[in-house]
Order: C-alpha cells, then structure tokens, then sequence
C-alpha cells in the first residue's frame, strides 16, 4: 500500500522577505519553510500553526492554502506537501523552540531561488507559487470529525 509523508508548510512574508528555517542536515546547513509532519488527531491548520510556533516561536495563523504538491524525494521518499501563506505587517523576532533549527533568517525571494542549500526543491517551488499562484480559503480543507 502507498503511504506518503503528509507535511505542511508555511509560507511567511514580511515586508518582501521570506522566513526560513536553517538547520544542520547530514553536516550540511540546510534552509527550508517553518515545516513538518501531521501529527494523529491534527488538523492541516493546527499543524501548520505548531510547526511555526516550534521551528521559529511564531504564533500566527495561516491566512490561506496555496497548493498541494505531490514529490518524491531523492532516496525515493513519497511527500504530500500543504503550502500555507501567512503574511505579516512587520518582521518580527524569532526564538526556535525545537533543538535542530539553528536559527531563522529573513531573506529574499531571490535568495531562496537561487539558494543551493534548500532542504527540497519545494522550497523554491513554494516562494514561485507564492509569486505566482492564487491563494485559497482555509475553507476549502475540510475536517471532519477531528477537532479544530
């Protein structure tokens, strides 16, 4: 049976920067969105939320769905990744709370792009539908049976 990695992701801007996440991956400084895996008993919303909150000290909510993608990682992993936008008025400070976030940075769209440390190629492919995509009402991920 096929059984990908359900993950979600936050977009976050601030004043046209983009907040990403730095970490150490196999001895390598890696970036990626404030993201995660969906826990039992979690809706996509309330995990997004936490994963913010754990990777950068961030409490915000997701203002939107920006898409699905559907990717299979390098060793063969499968990946259901929920992009989520939140855009805030002011960069604000961030204190990660999880022990493997080094620190948070406040970069470009271009810096992002261009980066040869992503995590993921969905990490630039995140920030191109951000610049590019329509966004969607939370609304449109329904739940059912779970709590909020």
């Amino acid at each position: 049976m096929f059984k990908p990695h359900v993950t979600v992701a936050c977009i976050v801007q601030a004043q046209g920067k983009f907040l990403v996440v730095e970490e150490i991956i196999h001895g390598n400084v890696t970036w990626n969105q404030p993201a995660g895996h969906l826990e039992a008993d979690e809706t996509l919303v309330s995990a997004a939320k936490r994963e913010l909150y754990e990777e950068t000290g961030i409490h915000a909510e997701p203002q939107s769905f920006l898409g699905l993608h559907q990717w299979q990682a390098p060793d063969g992993t499968p990946f259901l990744r929920f992009a989520f936008v939140i855009d805030l008025p002011e960069i604000l400070e961030t204190a990660p709370q999880d022990d493997d976030i080094d620190q948070c940075r406040w970069v470009t769209a271009e810096e992002i792009i261009g980066s040869a440390q992503l995590r993921s190629p969905l990490v630039a492919e995140s920030i191109r539908c951000y610049q590019q995509s329509p966004r969607y009402p939370l609304e449109i991920l329904h739940n059912f049976n779970l709590p909020e």
